[in-house]
C-alpha cells in the first residue's frame, strides 16, 4: 500500500501506546485521524486535546463521514487485542477496506529510514527512549516511536525535521510477532525472557522469533546484543557486539550509588567514558544506557556528549518513576510485569534505601501469564517486606479457571501479605503509613497512583 495516497486514516485501539504514537505521527503530517478504543485514558484525553476524534462505542455509526466517503483514500490501523467480534472492525473488513496491523504501518514508514530497532522482552521501553534522547541532545535528526512517555519529551513520538539525514529509532515489539515487520540497520536485543507463551507456546519459539527479527537486520548492519542471548549466529551478514553489567565489548566498571544516584564508567573497545550519572536508579537501567551508549558510538557521537545526554535522562513514565518523596515517604510506581523486571525493580529500590520497610501493591497482568509464571511472580515479590496484591487485570484475555491472584499470594514467602481491592487501596494505604511504598504492573493500577499520593499525605 502507497502511504502518500492515503489522507484519512482510522484506528482502532487508538489509545495504546503504540497506536497513539502512529496516529500522532499521521496527524503531524497532514492526515486526517480519527479512531475508537474501549474507554478514555490519559493517553487518549490527550489525543483529544491534540484535536483527534476518538469515541468509547463499538458502533458503525461513529466511523468518520470522509472514511466511508472516500474508501481508496483511508488506512484503517487496528490492534491485535481488538476482539474478533468488534463490530467496526468486521464492517470495514467485509466492504474491503485496507485494514493493517500497527506492525505493518510502522514497517512501512520506517522502510526507507535509517532505523534502529530495539527488541527485547523487558528493557525495550527505556534503551529506546535513551537513544532518542542521545540523538535529540547530540542535535541530531531523529524520530522515534517508543511504547512509553519520555519524561524528558512528554510524548512518545519524536518527529524530525526536515527528511535530510534522518535517524528513525523503534521499539521493536515481539508480541504476536510485531518485530517481524521491520528489517533496521542497527539493531539491539535486551533480552529472550519467556513472555507472551499464550503466542509462542514456550521459550523455544519465542527465542527463535527473535532470531527470525535479527535475521532481517540489512547486510553490514549492526547488532548489539546482552551478553549471553545466544543469537550471535543468528545473521551471518551483521556485525554483533555484546554488552552486560560485566562482559562483553561494552560494560559497565565502579557501577554504584553516589547521593542517591547510580554512577558508572561505560568500558567500550576504543575508549571509556567515566562517571555516567544517571537520573533514573537500577542496575537494570545502567546495562539500557549500556546498549544505548554503544548504539550512540556507532552512530558518530563524542564520549563528551553521551555523558551529558545520559545525565539528562529522566526516564519514561511509569518506568521507575517517583511519585512522592519527602523526608519520610517515598512513593515509586513502575510498570513491571514480568518476574524479572519485577526482581530488578525491587533490587534496586533495596540498593537505593536498604534500611526503610518495602511495602508493595502489585497487579498481575493477564491470566496466561499469571498461569505460567506464578511461581516466578511469588519468588520476585518475596523480595518486599509487605505485599498487597490486586486481582488479575485480564486485558485481552477471559478468565481461566483456577488462575487468580490467591495462588500467587499463597506461593510468596512473606509474613505480612494481604489481597485487596483497587477501592481499598487508599484507606488502606492511610492506615499502613509506608515509609517506602512501591506500585507494580502494566495494568490500569496506573489509576491507582494519584489516589495513593493523595492518602500518603494525608488528603
Amino acid at each position: 500500500m502507497d502511504l502518500a495516497q492515503v489522507r484519512y486514516v482510522y484506528f482502532l485501539g487508538i489509545g495504546g501506546i503504540g497506536m497513539s504514537a502512529l496516529a500522532r505521527w499521521f496527524r503531524a503530517n497532514g492526515r486526517s485521524v480519527a479512531g475508537y478504543d474501549r474507554s478514555p485514558t490519559a493517553l487518549t484525553d490527550e489525543l483529544q486535546r491534540e484535536g483527534i476524534d476518538v469515541h468509547f462505542e463499538d458502533d458503525i455509526r461513529h466511523i468518520p463521514a470522509a472514511v466511508l466517503a472516500h474508501p481508496n483514500q483511508a488506512l484503517v490501523v487496528y490492534t491485535p487485542a481488538i476482539p474478533g467480534d468488534h463490530a467496526e472492525h468486521g464492517f470495514l473488513r467485509e466492504r474491503g477496506y485496507p485494514i493493517q496491523k500497527r506492525s505493518q504501518v510502522l514497517g512501512m514508514l520506517t522502510a526507507n529510514l535509517f532505523t534502529v530497532a530495539v527488541a527485547g522482552t523487558h528493557g525495550k521501553t527505556t534503551t529506546s527512549s535513551m537513544i532518542a534522547h542521545l540523538l535529540k541532545h547530540a542535535g541530531r535528526n531523529c524520530t522515534a516511536f517508543l511504547g512509553g512517555i519520555t519524561q524528558n519529551y512528554g510524548t512518545n513520538l519524536l518527529l524530525n525535521e526536515g527528511t535530510e539525514a534522518v535517524v528513525c529509532v523503534v521499539e521493536a515489539d515481539e508480541y504476536d510477532r510485531s518485530f517481524l515487520t521491520l528489517h533496521p540497520d542497527v539493531a539491539v536485543v535486551t533480552s529472550t525472557d519467556a513472555d507472551h507463551l499464550d503466542i509462542y507456546g514456550d521459550q523455544e519459539s519465542l527465542r527463535q522469533s527473535f532470531r527470525d527479527f535479527v535475521a532481517q537486520i540489512k547486510p553490514g548492519g549492526k547488532l548489539f546484543i546482552r551478553q549471553g542471548l545466544q543469537l550471535v549466529d543468528a545473521n551471518p551478514k551483521v556485525l554483533v557486539e555484546e554488552y552486560s553489567l560485566a562482559e562483553g565489548e561494552y560494560r559497565a566498571e565502579r557501577a554504584h550509588v553516589r547521593e542517591a544516584r547510580f554512577v558508572f564508567d561505560a568500558v567500550a573497545p576504543q575508549l571509556t567514558i567515566r562517571d555516567i550519572p544517571m537520573q533514573v536508579p537500577g542496575f537494570h537501567n545502567v546495562e539500557n544506557a549500556l546498549a544505548a551508549v554503544a548504539v550512540g558510538l556507532h552512530l558518530g557521537l563524542d564520549a563528551a556528549t553521551i555523558r551529558s545526554a545520559m545525565a539528562t535522562y529522566r526516564g519514561v513514565k511509569r518506568r521507575f518513576e517517583y511519585v512522592l518523596q519527602t523526608d519520610r515517604t517515598v512513593f515509586i510506581d513502575d510498570y513491571a510485569h514480568h518476574p524479572t523486571e519485577i526482581e530488578a525493580f525491587l533490587k534496586s529500590v533495596r540498593a537505593l534505601y536498604p534500611d526503610r520497610k518495602l511495602t508493595a501493591i502489585f497487579q498481575p497482568h493477564l491470566f496466561s501469564r499469571t498461569r505460567d509464571f506464578a511461581e516466578g511472580f511469588a519468588e520476585s515479590l518475596g523480595l518486599a517486606d509487605q505485599l498487597i496484591l490486586l486481582d488479575i487485570y485480564p486485558a485481552r484475555e477471559l478468565p481461566m479457571e483456577g488462575v487468580n491472584s490467591k495462588m500467587v499470594l499463597a506461593k510468596v514467602n512473606l509474613a505480612d501479605k494481604r489481597m485487596a481491592t483497587k477501592a481499598e487501596l487508599p484507606a488502606l494505604v492511610r492506615k499502613l503509613q509506608p515509609v517506602l511504598l512501591v506500585t507494580i504492573g502494566a495494568g490500569d493500577i496506573d489509576q491507582c497512583v494519584i489516589p495513593l499520593k493523595e492518602a500518603l499525605e494525608g488528603r
